[in-house]
């Protein structure tokens, strides 16, 4: 019978943009749960290699390890450090994105350019590199992590990337399946997270706590116990699938 307190012990896990927020906090859950975890970002090697300290320093295994997923080098230099540090890849989080709100008509083509290049070329990238690994171990997860905006219109953050995505991974699943690998996208609410502004990071707020059915405003650890969960052996039959998170303040059909 598997224990629910280190179901990912053995397991290898790689995940985007975890230097900070929802990232970080997925990461040390998964490290809770027994897997080993690669640490990415690509500016603040600092934080980075602070997360995967904080981890080492628990009992768990982290590595960081610094690049742009926009870059197939890196991609391949990420790879190929993971399965030398760990010994494979079973675990893919695609979290990693560039952080903007803007008004559409204040967009440019490049700026979509440079979106896409992160959010979904880059998952592309690492997603092809990854599964033959997972192929390999019998199976494994791809999630991808999404922002409500697409769903609500809140603000434009080009969610025609993020969407992409999900259409990505619901093709993964079915190509997939038959060797055990799932793909999911979560997707975030209303969440207290910090995002970099020019003179440093600042508190996100989106709306009152009492707009939200549950009373309250998302944090990261929700995201990172849903992930645990989608990422682990109780959820082998969930893939293709798009999961919500938000308190019930927004309910897609």
């Amino acid at each position: 019978m598997t224990d629910r307190n280190n179901e990912l012990d053995g397991k290898v896990a790689i995940v985007t943009g975890s230097a900070r927020n929802i990232g970080q906090v997925t990461a040390e859950e998964l490290a809770r749960a027994g897997a080993s975890v690669v640490i990415n970002g690509v500016q603040d090697k600092a934080a980075c290699e602070a997360v995967a300290a904080g981890i080492n320093n628990a009992g768990g295994r982290a590595i960081p390890v610094m690049a742009d997923i926009s870059r197939q080098e890196d991609v391949d230099r990420l790879v190929a450090e993971t399965v030398q540090a760990f010994g494979g890849i079973d675990i893919l989080i695609l979290n990693a994105a560039t952080r903007e709100r803007r008004h559409f008509t204040d967009y440019t083509f490049d700026d979509y350019v440079k979106h896409r290049a992160v959010a979904l070329d880059g998952g592309f990238r690492m997603s092809i590199a990854c599964v033959p690994h997972m192929i390999e171990r019998g199976g494994g997860s791809v999630i991808g992590i999404h922002g409500m905006q697409a769903y609500t219109a809140a603000y434009t953050k080009l969610p025609t990337v993020k969407d992409a995505m999900g259409g990505m991974l619901r093709g993964m699943a079915t190509d997939l399946g038959q060797h055990g690998i799932t793909c999911n996208m979560t997707v975030v609410g209303h969440f207290d997270t910090n995002r970099e502004s020019g003179s440093g990071d600042v508190k996100i707020a989106p709306v009152a706590d009492d707009g939200i059915p549950m009373g309250r405003r998302g944090v990261p650890q929700d995201m990172a116990d849903t992930i645990r969960f989608l990422v682990g052996p109780f959820a082998r039959y969930i893939s293709g699938q798009t999961i919500h998170l938000n308190g019930a303040i927004h309910m897609p059909h």
